[in-house]
């Protein structure tokens, strides 16, 4: 965000409202700003789209909170500081012999923004990164602290989790961690769009993390394979496969972008935090000159939604800088895009122009909702939001969960009301 004038989300295309931006040093002085707010919602790195983190009250960022990283005595769980970002729970995390299953795109994101939004990595396996979640510390309208745990209220937990900032503030959080892992990634081009009919299970089938590029005109996609050292490796590397071709230099997901801020590619194995990524922590992988929208749907109703977009390509290419589609494992996360099915992912990174996209994101929705179709929290849509609430069938008991967490709206904003109206 901007150190003058009003904030900005980090795309530009959001300027918050609120009357106050807030860091707090200390959790006790983030109490009392909460404690005396009438409206208060917590902005974590500013990487969604639209207004879910916006407020007429106060906005509160923790990137001034202490980092804390504290692993469990038998290493199945680490707590951590909630605004901490990716990048800086990862590296000592590895540094201790420890791993998380999966990481998103950008190591730069803060966890609790990641998880509250439902924000997911890549695998058959793998699920979103908030069904890491083993416990949740809140601050609530009162300045209160809740604490829920997976052991003593694990459905409350899956409620609150994917919170969309709605329960309060959350401060720490308990992960699911496993022994670290290394990781080779390797890029091929030229895949004909296809195979992704015919040889679906095989390309996502490839690796622990696949990912498949296009923008739906061309004819044809990039594939990065990401796959853990210790299993059974992707495709003979070096070789063809499937029509496409073993890349011999680095690639970036945007055709037009030099590759310098990509995690390491060709092959060279690495750290499991340096190459789940796509992009290096230790870069701004961009300048935020775009937008972004994702679909989920039923891992089932993937060969419509290829033929769906492809049918767009004409509409669709103009102002998308690239597509990316992946597959994300189920998960019982109450207002997770992949609760109870397995899904596959239609990730969009358009142009920042945004009356030019809406029209093509509303066209693709007009297709993709009746199959099942389910928008990314935190990013463009078009759809109605009781068609959006409709398709979770947790809706209501998540309404109840805000009603019972914050009797009074002290958190709620426009974005929250829109879906999921008070009383």
């Amino acid at each position: 965000m901007p150190t003058t004038g009003a904030p900005t989300n980090w795309a530009g295309n959001i300027t918050f409202t609120a009357a106050r931006l807030h860091r707090p040093e200390t959790l006790a002085e983030l109490r009392r700003i909460v404690a005396s707010a009438d409206r208060v919602r917590a902005l974590g790195t500013g990487h969604s789209f639209n207004r879910i983190a916006d407020t007429d009250g106060d906005l509160v960022s923790l990137d001034r909170l202490p980092h804390r990283i504290e692993i469990a005595p038998d290493g199945s769980t680490v707590t951590i500081a909630a605004g901490m970002r990716y990048a800086h729970v990862a590296a000592p995390l590895h540094a201790k012999g420890y791993a998380l299953a999966n990481l998103a795109s950008l190591p730069h994101i803060t966890v609790a923004g990641a998880c509250a939004t439902a924000t997911h990595g890549s695998g058959n396996t793998q699920r979103c990164l908030a069904a890491a979640v083993a416990g949740l510390e809140i601050v609530g309208p009162g300045g209160e602290i809740t604490e829920l745990r997976r052991d003593t209220a694990a459905d409350r937990l899956n409620g609150a989790v994917v919170g969309l900032g709605g329960l309060g503030v959350v401060t720490g959080m308990t992960l699911d961690i496993e022994p670290a892992y290394e990781v080779a990634q390797w890029v091929w081009t030229g895949l004909p769009l296809d195979r992704l009919d015919d040889s679906f299970e095989e390309i996502f089938g490839a690796a622990y993390s696949v990912s498949v590029f296009t923008d739906w005109q061309a004819g044809d996609g990039v594939v990065w394979l990401k796959c853990r050292t210790d299993r059974p490796g992707p495709p003979e590397p070096g070789q063809p496969w499937l029509g496409a071709r073993p890349a011999d230099r680095h690639h970036h997901p945007v055709p037009a972008m030099p590759p310098l801020h990509c995690t390491e590619q060709l092959g060279a194995p690495g750290p499991w935090h340096e190459r789940l990524p796509h992009f290096r922590p230790d870069f701004t992988p961009s300048n935020g000159d775009e937008l972004q929208s994702e679909l989920l749907l039923p891992r089932e109703a993937a060969r419509d939604a290829f033929a769906a977009l492809r049918g767009l390509g004409d509409r669709i290419a103009p102002v998308v800088q690239v597509s990316e589609v992946r597959t994300v494992a189920a998960d019982e996360l109450w207002l997770s895009p992949a609760y109870g099915r397995d899904s596959v992912a239609f990730h969009f990174t358009w142009v920042p122009d945004h009356e030019a996209v809406i029209g093509v994101v509303a066209a693709m929705e007009e297709l993709l909702l009746p199959l099942g179709a389910r928008p990314h929290w935190g990013k463009l849509t078009a759809a109605a939001p009781e068609r959006i609430t409709a398709s979770y069938e947790r809706a209501a008991d998540f309404g109840r969960l805000l009603a019972e967490h914050d009797p009074k709206g002290t958190f709620r904003n426009r974005y929250l009301e829109r879906h999921f109206p008070a009383g």
